[in-house]
Formats: C-alpha cells, sequence, structure tokens
C-alpha cells in the first residue's frame, strides 16, 4: 500500500506557511477577521521568552482559537521576527497522521533552512489529535528551549486534563471563552447605544440568541441556520465525539439527554436526584457527566449558600448555566423579549459575562434558605459577603420594591450598603425602607461586568493559569 512521502508533508506544511513567501504576511482572509479582546494577553505570553513554558490555547470549538494564531502570528511579522522563524501546523490535517510532533519540526527545519532554531516560534493547531500529545509536547520544551512553542485544540476538556497531568511546570493554559457582551458591542462598534436602552436590549436579545460564537456574529446565513451551526457544528462534536472518546463513554445518547435538559433549564436551581430523575440518567452517572460537561466549556456550575454566606457542606441543591446562550436557542429556537424563557436566559448571559474570569467566579454563589427566602447572585471573598444582586428582564421590582424582600434581608444580615438589581430598562437609585438599591437594566450591567473584567490588570494576570 501507498504511503504518504516526506516530501508530501514537507509541501504540506509550506502551503501553511504562506509569509515564507512575499508579501511576509498571513492569508488576508484571516487578516480581516476583528480581533478578540482576548488577543494582547495571549500574544503576552507568545513572545515571553525568558520562560521555558508552551503555551496551551485552550478553550469551546467555534470561538476563534485559529484565528487568534494568525493575528499573533501577524503580530510576530509586525514585530520584526524573520518570516521563517515562525511555523504554523495544523495537526488535524489528515496528511500528518502518525507524524510526531518534533519528526514535524525536523521537517520544517529542512525546509526553511535554518541552521539553527533559536528564536522560533512553533504553532501546533488542533493539537489533540495526535495521541500523546502532552507527552510529545512536553520533550519539545525540554529538548528545545530556545523556541517558544503555542498549542491549541478545541477538545477543551482533554486538553485541560491531559496539560495538567502531564505539563507541570511546562505549559502556560490560555482559555479563550465565547464571546462576552462586552466584546460582542464592540465588535460591531455599536457603543453609542450603551445609553440608548431599548437599542441596547435589542442587542442583548441578539447577544443571547447568537452572540457567543464570532463568525455568527458578521454572517446572516448562520444566523438563519444556527440549529445547524451551532449544534452540528459544535455541540454534537463535543457530546459525540470528544467527550466519548476522551472518557470512554458509551452511552452518548445519555450524556445527549442530560445535556440537552440542563441546556432547557439553564439558570434553574438543580439537584443531583432531579437530574437523575429528569433524565434518566443514574446519579452517580450526572455527577461525573456534570464534571465533563464543566471541563468542556459547556456549562458552569453555581453552588447555594445560606442566608448568613455560608457554604453548605453537602452541595445537594445547586444552579446550571450554560457557558453561552446561544446554545439554548441552537437547540431549541430563539429568544424574542415576549419569549417565556427571556428571564432565565437573561440571567445566563449575565452569570456568562462573570465566567470569563475563574477568580470572580470561583467567588460568585446564590442564597437559598429556610421559609422562602433566595438571592440569585452573591459575591463572596473569602468568608466576607462582598455584593448580592437581583437578576431580573422587567422593571417590576422598581415599582414594587416590596418583591425585594428576600435581597433586603440578605442584604442587611450581611451589612451590604447597595444590593443591586438589574432591570429592563430603568438606571436609578431608589431608597427603600432603610436601604438604598441600584437598578441597572441587565444588558448595561452585563456590558460593564465584561468591561472591567478586561480592564482588570489582576484578571490578565489570571488567564495565564500557570501550571505549576
Amino acid at each position: 500500500m501507498k504511503g504518504i512521502t516526506d516530501k508530501e508533508i514537507k509541501r504540506k506544511i509550506e502551503l501553511e506557511n504562506p509569509w515564507w513567501q512575499e508579501p511576509h504576511e498571513i492569508d488576508r482572509f484571516f487578516d480581516n477577521m476583528s480581533r478578540r479582546a482576548y488577543l494582547d494577553s495571549f500574544y503576552d505570553l507568545v513572545i515571553q521568552t525568558n520562560i521555558n513554558r508552551a503555551v496551551v490555547l485552550m478553550g469551546p470549538r467555534r470561538v476563534g482559537k485559529t484565528v487568534m494564531i494568525y493575528h499573533a502570528i501577524q503580530g510576530l511579522l509586525d514585530m520584526g521576527v524573520e518570516p521563517k522563524q515562525i511555523c504554523y501546523i495544523s495537526i488535524d490535517a489528515p496528511i500528518y497522521i502518525g507524524t510526531g510532533l518534533e519528526q514535524l519540526l525536523h521537517f520544517y527545519k529542512e525546509i526553511v533552512k535554518l541552521d539553527t532554531q533559536y528564536g522560533c516560534y512553533v504553532f501546533f493547531d488542533e493539537i489533540q489529535y495526535l495521541k500523546d500529545w502532552e507527552r510529545h509536547l512536553k520533550s519539545l520544551v525540554d529538548d528545545y528551549r530556545n523556541v517558544k512553542f503555542i498549542a491549541s485544540g478545541s477538545a477543551a476538556a482533554a486538553l485541560k486534563m491531559k496539560s495538567q497531568e502531564s505539563g507541570a511546570g511546562r505549559f502556560t493554559n490560555f482559555i479563550l471563552p465565547p464571546l462576552s457582551f462586552y466584546e460582542f458591542i464592540n465588535l460591531q462598534n455599536r457603543q453609542k447605544l450603551l445609553h440608548e436602552y431599548s437599542l441596547l436590549n435589542i442587542e442583548f436579545i441578539n447577544y443571547i440568541n447568537f452572540g457567543g460564537f464570532p463568525e455568527a456574529v458578521f454572517s446572516k446565513e448562520i444566523q438563519a441556520d444556527l440549529g445547524r451551526y451551532i449544534r452540528s457544528d459544535i455541540i454534537d462534536k463535543v457530546l459525540l465525539r470528544d467527550l466519548p472518546s476522551l472518557y470512554g463513554i458509551h452511552d452518548v445518547q445519555e450524556l445527549n439527554r442530560l445535556f440537552n435538559m440542563l441546556a432547557y433549564n439553564t439558570g434553574n436551581e438543580v439537584s443531583l436526584d432531579a437530574l437523575s430523575q429528569g433524565s434518566g440518567v443514574a446519579k452517580n452517572t450526572v455527577k461525573k457527566y456534570l464534571g465533563y460537561l464543566e471541563a468542556a466549556f459547556l456549562i458552569t456550575v453555581l453552588h447555594r449558600v445560606d442566608q448568613s454566606g455560608k457554604r453548605f457542606q453537602r452541595a445537594n441543591y445547586f444552579k446550571v448555566y450554560l457557558t453561552n446562550p446561544s446554545m439554548r436557542s441552537a437547540l431549541f429556537e430563539p429568544i424574542t423579549t415576549e419569549s417565556q424563557e427571556i428571564g432565565h436566559l437573561a440571567e445566563t448571559a449575565f452569570i456568562t459575562q462573570w465566567a470569563h474570569s475563574s477568580v470572580f467566579m470561583k467567588n460568585l454563589y446564590y442564597s437559598r434558605w429556610k421559609g422562602g427566602g433566595e438571592v440569585d447572585l452573591v459575591y463572596i471573598k473569602g468568608n466576607d459577603v462582598v455584593d448580592c444582586y437581583e437578576i431580573k428582564w422587567s422593571n417590576s421590582h422598581f415599582n414594587h420594591p416590596e418583591k425585594l424582600k428576600s435581597l433586603l434581608e440578605f442584604a442587611r444580615k450581611n451589612k451590604i450598603a447597595k444590593p443591586l438589581v438589574t432591570s429592563l430598562d430603568i438606571n436609578a437609585l431608589k431608597h427603600v425602607q432603610d436601604m438604598e438599591i441600584a437598578y441597572t437594566p441587565t444588558s448595561s450591567m452585563s456590558y460593564i461586568v465584561g468591561k472591567h473584567i478586561f480592564s482588570n490588570i489582576e484578571f490578565h494576570k489570571l488567564l495565564e493559569n500557570q501550571s505549576e
């Protein structure tokens, strides 16, 4: 049987690196695409050569990882790096099957005829398609200390688990999430809508329906067939291929049923017992699946605290949110301002803004206690309750503040001076009993949270998430 020749592999590598030839730039198709707000932080890690670590870019499918790699490559070219010192190889190309990373590196060196690989930047895209990729990459980091290696992949759970297990001290993880509402607005240059709440709300609905994925923002074709694009190209590939191959899941329909149930009920409080009964999946299996789905960046979990902000020893109840509300719209149907589900999806969209920071997210809880009291969102730092929020897609709690009994009770007990309530389009302060409540539109507050995260210097440090 005829095999793939070294000559064919080298030719493919040359085709993947057009900047080796005039005019020494990336393909215009990628160059014309909008830059993610994360690019600067990612690029800082790419050019960080004083620390011997590979950068591992992780995240859900179709959030722009490959495009961001190309933009980083253009940044290197603009910085004056010799074009032939930059190599890009997409590991998912069939021609590379069975070829190890070191052999690919050897082919690259032969093609460009480098005397030394000192100062080279080598990008391995979709690295999870190489078996034992983490062992190969760690070996390269150890053996080629003067080369900067950058890897990416869409099977986020696989990359996260493998990089933590085998890349200790050698990998720096960088997570690229779906678009925040802040990015969604800025990519379209619609910042002028920030104080026109009726128009901003329309954009917020659009964001909920399709705004998590950069391609969908600018493509009417994708928006018109969102179900096929997101369900087939993103969700099914993770649920039916990535997670089963990683964790040895045999009953993929079982996993699929659970995820569909979670997506439909995003933002609701659930329990392992209820999820098991509703999905027909054994409770222990549900618990494992939740961990897999969270590692794959499909869901995020909020745990419950009591009225004093104390955590429960046993997490019998918790809330599950989609990391991207667009997935629910794709699985079922897009929403409108009149949809019954708008409240939970607006809450999901608001929560996902916080999820862009692992530090913020690990400090978020919701509160529920005996007697029916409940607060949608509680921010706890250490053992101190810092803030609390009610997330609403209406003005009813401004017009009828008596509905905020639980929030006022929680804020008073935890000495929170100014609790926040999101609204449909009211931005105001209001004295209620002995307390001042800040009302802000949900859409506006979602933008503010995203902007704060990107402007927070500590957050950019968090993105580095060094594997120790």
